[in-house]
């Protein structure tokens, strides 16, 4: 994996991923929380392709524009640095009319049965 590397994923909103039904919002418009989700999938896509698993741990994002369910979206992940075990990207997600977010993101690489055995121990 390099920077520069690039993943795209095509959703259609649903019903089910509106603020109103997440709770997010009043309004039958796609929800910020699953703009954001699909954001984060792109990202854990690349660096899964590329065999690494990650973990999400921040993500700073504006949601620009509304859209409605049946939208067909597209959401994109550009790797835009590596730092030891930390993988930096830009994230968008977009529409037949154009762009609705953008924000940047980052994970960290994990081992998952290290990381799973530290939790749940108090």
């Amino acid at each position: 994996m390099k920077t520069g590397d690039k993943y795209s994923l095509q959703h259609i909103a649903g019903a089910q991923e509106t603020a109103d039904n997440i709770g997010s919002g009043g309004l039958a418009v796609f929800a910020t929380p699953a703009m954001a989700a699909l954001m984060e999938k792109a990202a854990y896509t690349l660096a899964r392709q590329h065999g690494f698993e990650t973990v999400g741990t921040k993500l700073e994002i504006s949601h620009d524009r509304a859209c409605l369910p049946g939208t067909v979206l597209t959401a994109a992940a550009t790797l835009t640095g590596i730092d030891g075990r930390k993988l930096s990207f830009t994230v968008e997600v977009s529409d037949g009319k154009g762009l609705i977010g953008k924000g940047l993101h980052e994970r960290f690489t994990i081992d998952p049965e290290r990381f799973m055995s530290k939790l749940g121990q108090e």
